[in-house]
């Protein structure tokens, strides 16, 4: 740090110039050095990049060449699938002959068990429904008749109250009330 600041007060007394004898030439001792630096780089990549190097390039050499041989296979591949076709293209019309045959006689099959579900649905949806039917006339049924019971017995209570004076009414309330006295 001091070396350092020792320089910086240098320059600062120099006005800051420095000169190189040459204009084209750099310092002498910037020259050795720059020489031994680029020696010991290149020496390191030698030693240590170019093996690296080398390896990486026969790993690619052998990649490309096993895409290489994958292409001639696949080419020839290609080129056998080419000929049957062609071979097998006499075929053609009577094989579209047999698919359209065989379409035909699917298209009948599904409508056969179309037309079969559609009635076997219908007629379970006709059963459901007169099932559904049933159960809900017995439900309005009971609805009515438990209405009717509710309404005769009010009013069955307001004819015996509009039918039954005072006295007779405090004679049934003294009968009740020796009867339930007399059963203790």
């Amino acid at each position: 740090m001091s070396h350092m600041i020792g320089v910086l007060r240098m320059l600062a007394e120099e006005g800051g110039k420095t000169e190189t004898p040459h204009s084209w030439l750099p310092e002498p001792y910037e020259i050795i050095w720059g020489s031994v630096a680029t020696v010991v780089i290149a020496a390191a990549l030698w030693k240590l990049a170019l093996p690296q190097l080398r390896t990486a390039l026969a790993a690619r050499t052998e990649r490309i060449q096993r895409e290489i041989d994958a292409s001639r296979l696949a080419v020839t591949d290609a080129q056998a699938a080419a000929t049957r076709i062609r071979a097998s293209k006499g075929d053609l019309q009577a094989e579209r002959g047999r698919i359209l045959a065989e379409a035909d006689q699917t298209v009948d099959r599904v409508k056969i068990d179309g037309n079969a579900r559609i009635a076997s649905e219908a007629a379970d949806a006709q059963t459901r429904a007169e099932s559904d039917i049933a159960i809900a006339r017995l439900r309005v049924q009971a609805e009515l008749q438990s209405d009717v019971a509710v309404i005769a017995a009010s009013a069955t209570d307001d004819v015996v109250r509009a039918s039954l004076d005072g006295a007779a009414q405090q004679r049934l309330i003294e009968d009740f009330i020796s009867k339930v006295g007399a059963s203790r």
